[in-house]
């Protein structure tokens, strides 16, 4: 069992009000909302829920490589699982979306933690050997913390969805509270996600979302918009 303060610094590090950009960025619910896809409480359900379950395949296998990789010292891992990330986001906006917010996280362990994991990576960030992807950054975080992969996970995965949840209520007639209850439920899937992803490494890595593709390469055009993505 986790400790009062071992508690604390999950609800701290994975708080949707972490001071690195979440807020900016939609995760692709913008286009959604504004093609017509999402449109009602039963559709942004739906595509929160899609984007976790592909999330927890392919960002969160990454999360658990480089805790692992972390976990014993190995930088050459943890870079690895960072290009493993990038290499997989397939639009400009979703690999502007992770390298900032990684980027922030990793000045945030900076400063709050000092020397540590996160803070060789972002030396390493800046001197281009590593892109520094948002879930290697959560991976790090928790790690230099000493708490468990299956926090880090679960962190990542509750990033996925609150960011949606909260951007839908800027963008759509959503009551505050069934996007609580959206959240409530999709957070109930996290458990078992990651009992399906333990066992999987950077190889299994995959996603196949192409709806959420084409609607974050239309984005990128898109003269009229409130998030970066």
């Amino acid at each position: 069992m986790a400790t009062i303060a071992e508690l604390m610094r999950v609800l701290q590090f994975g708080d949707s009000l972490l001071p690195i950009g979440a807020f900016s960025f939609s995760n692709g619910l913008e286009t959604a909302v504004q093609l017509g896809v999402v449109r009602d409480v039963g559709t942004l359900r739906a595509f929160v829920r899609s984007a976790v379950d592909q999330a927890a395949t392919s960002d969160g296998l990454a999360v658990l490589a480089a805790h692992r990789a972390a976990a014993a010292g190995d930088a050459d891992g943890v870079d690895r699982a960072d290009r493993a990330v990038f290499d997989r986001k397939l639009n400009e906006e979703m690999r502007t979306m992770t390298v900032r917010m990684g980027r922030k996280l990793a000045e945030m362990a900076g400063r709050v933690l000092g020397r540590s994991a996160a803070a060789d990576w972002l030396g390493r960030i800046k001197a281009g050997a590593t892109p520094g992807c948002l879930p290697v950054g959560q991976a790090l975080v928790f790690a230099d913390l000493g708490l468990s992969e299956r926090d880090a996970f679960a962190v990542h995965q509750y990033g996925v969805a609150t960011m949606m949840v909260n951007a839908s209520l800027r963008l759509m007639k959503v009551h505050y509270l069934d996007a609580q209850a959206i959240l409530f439920e999709v957070n109930e899937l996290a458990g078992a996600a990651y009992d399906r992803a333990a066992g999987l490494g950077l190889g299994d890595m995959a996603a196949f979302a192409p709806e959420f593709d084409v609607l974050a390469s239309l984005h990128v055009r898109a003269h009229v918009r409130m998030f970066m993505n």
